[in-house]
């Protein structure tokens, strides 16, 4: 088979490595790809939001399934457009990427169906919803509609925050036309997981639970960011948890749709809260996560590209679970200096080749370009993006894993590298405690 994956960061990166080890692909493509990944796949200079392009490679390349990585391209309807021409492809279409490209679609199609989520209402005026928020008090969630890159939900301490969000997301458009629509909602407490599944509507097969770290810094302080780490699984998701989430969800949000007429085929991923009243759903993914993806699929032992496929084409139902190593997996990110704010690129990265010697050890690239003649004539990688890598390692146990996995990052530099020093805390507290 030949596949393309669309994308360019480390949950593609993880796609490709993974999707390499089927014994059903012959050759693997990628859009637009970065340094890492083109040492395992055929890098093609084509934005992954550019669809008629990409439809054009597609064709004239015979591609057998292409695989979607980031979620602009399905919610502007890459799938709807591939199928028009009878091309596999692995990925929502795009009324059923509107769980994740308006939030105000998945909170009310939540309401409807019975999905447990925060409370919630809807606003088309910031002056209403400032109004709002002076009646209801803080501490509150404010939410933008719309795609936003991860940086559209912000979790305001106090009143003067959550109208200075507003004002942000609706009179400054900060996100442009993702912030039409705000979201207030409550602020929820608890621990978070991420629950992730393959579905083609008629059959639902869950993958291994996660948890990731959004916050920039240590301690969980600082601005949120794409992702700083992540581990697998998440000790936190009991097997009676994990059966609540699927249950009163994953099952109940996929019914929903299949009501309304949409026929959802990929990945569903489920950002839960644990309260204390259970189990409640912060938002819907209609892709990998990212960093999550990179400490799932380490763990994968069945053939992903099988999986893919048989989702594409409606017949999901000839897998009944996937086969899954023990092990933990734990990811951490480097990110350049700056990141979530400015940062330059083009920093040379060392340590690289040390790293990917440690046994069950593999460096994921996101934000990374490969050069030549730079200082040599070997190929080595720069910095081009604000997560550069992201370090991933196997263990027996989460504290294992955790071990490993900074013993590789510490191999690794370049100028201005950072990352958070306690990635997988939480599930060494979680297990210190059961």
């Amino acid at each position: 088979m030949r596949v393309l994956v669309v994308g360019s960061g480390g949950r593609e990166h993880a796609l490709v490595w993974k999707i390499a080890q089927s014994k059903l692909v012959d050759k693997i493509f990628c859009a637009p790809g970065n340094g890492g990944i083109s040492q395992q796949a055929e890098c093609i200079d084509i934005k992954a939001e550019d669809i008629i392009n990409l439809l054009d490679f597609v064709k004239r390349e015979k591609i057998d399934l292409t695989v979607v990585g980031p979620e602009t391209p399905l919610a502007e309807g890459i799938v709807d457009e591939f199928s028009n021409y009878k091309l596999r492809i692995f990925g929502p279409n795009k009324k059923a990427a509107q769980l994740e490209a308006s939030k105000v679609f998945a909170k009310e199609l939540m309401a409807k169906y019975n999905v447990p989520t925060a409370d919630f209402k809807i606003f088309e005026s910031p002056d209403e919803a400032k109004k709002h928020i002076e009646k209801r008090g803080a501490p509150c969630v404010v939410k933008a509609d719309g795609l936003a890159q991860g940086k559209g939900v912000i979790i305001a301490k106090t009143v003067d925050e959550a109208k200075q969000a507003v004002a942000s997301i609706m009179e400054n458009r900060v996100f442009g036309e993702s912030g039409n629509k705000v979201i207030i909602e409550e602020c929820l407490e608890g621990q978070e997981a991420s629950i992730i599944v393959i579905t083609d509507s008629k059959e639902v097969i869950p993958l291994a639970s996660s948890q990731d770290h959004k916050r920039v810094f240590d301690n969980d302080s600082g601005p949120n960011t794409g992702g700083m780490g992540a581990y697998s699984p998440a000790p936190i998701v009991t097997k009676e948890l994990f059966d609540e989430v699927l249950q009163k969800i994953i099952y109940q949000i996929i019914g929903g749709l299949v009501k309304e007429g949409i026929d959802y085929k990929g990945v569903l991923y489920a950002g839960i809260m644990i309260t204390k009243e259970g189990p409640k759903t912060l938002e819907f993914n209609v892709r990998f996560g990212d960093p999550e993806t990179q400490t799932i699929l380490p763990r994968l032992k069945s053939d992903l590209l099988e999986v893919m496929l048989a989702t594409s084409e409606g017949r999901l139902s000839r897998f009944k679970s996937l086969e899954w190593d023990n092990r933990a997996c734990v990811c951490v990110v480097c990110a350049s200096g700056g990141y979530p704010g400015n940062y330059k690129k083009g920093k040379e990265i060392s340590g690289l080749d040390e790293a990917d010697k440690m046994k069950d050890v593999v460096v994921f690239h996101a934000g990374t370009k490969k050069v030549t003649g730079h200082r040599s004539q070997a190929a080595s990688f720069v910095t081009n993006g604000g997560r550069v890598l992201g370090v991933t390692g196997l263990g027996n146990s989460v504290g294992e894993a955790i071990n490993k996995t900074y013993q590789a990052t510490e191999k690794i530099h370049f100028e201005g590298m950072h990352y958070r020093k306690d990635i997988g805390y939480r599930a060494l507290k979680t297990v210190d405690s059961m």
